[in-house]
């Protein structure tokens, strides 16, 4: 189970690999040369950092003295590869040590850099954990814990995703994120895309999703910008035969009632409709419960949109005046 380098193309000085180089023609000035040179240095640091473990002596501590990093990158447990390697350690040991820094707060104890999962798989064989304790600050700390699983490749989009939205609501800037996944500026706001419009109560439902990529989650958080949709959604997320669907299954779940929900919503006619006079305006109403809604149409819309809009006032003072008289 011998851990691949994670920066074998940073730190090395010939490869055998194609490097990767800029596109032609990209400017790398201004902002842009900034932001270059600031993930060069957090690399370097990380890199730096990595070469150092490599080379410090392996200690081995008792499971209880550990405790998780303080972001999470995983959704649940892959319960067949976590049992590979489970076996695996049993048969053979624990090949490569996991990385751990002296808890920040809690005298004696460690937090977990890397190596989750190895931890894990000691403590439920009853053997001490390999590890190799090195003090790191906590940026360090989130960019090796990214770039070590970034190496695995075993998380998927929306596990990224939402390790993303973690480092930015805890305050790290977005060329420390780019450096912890090792994606791009368009990449991680298109993860931040999905995690900032998909409600995470709907993202713990579906689960870790490990066949679902970037494509169809961008489609998904697009569709649930329409209320109806978000509505259907939480409304799935609650039903029994869903909850017993694997993580991918849940999602494809979801996506294939939307599609319905959709089809039947295009195929409906509205409930309602005006035309002015001389055919300037056209309205379509649509209302059900509590919801009621007005699509004005036609080349004066914008303007008799606006017009109603600076009038609401007045017209619910009237509203009010004869739905009173009335007793509503």
């Amino acid at each position: 189970m011998a851990r691949k380098n994670v920066f074998v193309n940073i730190t090395s000085g010939t490869s055998s690999t194609t490097e990767r180089r800029a596109t032609p023609g990209y400017a790398t000035h201004g902002a842009s040369r900034s932001m270059i040179s600031s993930l060069s240095e957090l690399r370097d640091k990380v890199a730096l950092a990595e070469q150092q473990v490599a080379g410090e002596a392996v200690v081995e501590l008792a499971p209880s003295l550990l405790e998780d990093s303080f972001v999470s990158d995983r959704m649940g447990d892959d319960d067949l590869a976590y049992n590979a390697l489970l076996e695996a350690i049993r048969e053979r040991g624990q090949d490569t040590p996991i990385q751990v820094r002296p808890h920040p707060d809690k005298k004696g104890r460690y937090q977990i850099v890397f190596g989750h999962r190895r931890a894990r798989a000691a403590k439920d064989l009853g053997r001490p954990v390999r590890a190799v304790v090195k003090t790191v600050s906590d940026a360090d700390h989130v960019i090796a814990q990214g770039q070590e699983n970034s190496a695995r490749e075993n998380l998927s989009f929306i596990e990224r995703a939402m390790f993303a939205q973690s480092l930015l609501d805890l305050g790290y800037e977005r060329f420390t994120i780019q450096a912890a996944l090792s994606v791009d500026a368009p990449m991680l706001t298109r993860m931040l895309s999905v995690s900032g419009r998909v409600p995470a109560s709907v993202i713990a439902a579906i689960g870790a999703a490990k066949s679902i990529g970037r494509d169809r989650w961008l489609e998904f958080a697009q569709s649930l910008e329409r209320p109806s949709s978000l509505e259907l959604t939480k409304q799935i997320i609650l039903d029994e035969s869903f909850l017993a669907l694997s993580s991918d299954a849940r999602f494809d779940r979801i996506a294939a009632e939307l599609k319905k929900a959709s089809r039947r919503t295009k195929g409906s006619k509205p409930a309602g409709e005006w035309r002015a006079n001389d055919a300037s305006v056209r309205a379509e109403f649509n209302g059900s419960g509590k919801r009621y809604s007005i699509a004005l149409k036609s080349t004066d819309a914008a303007r008799f949109g606006r017009f109603i809009a600076e009038n609401l006032e007045r017209l619910h003072e009237e509203f009010l005046k004869l739905t009173k008289g009335e007793g509503r």
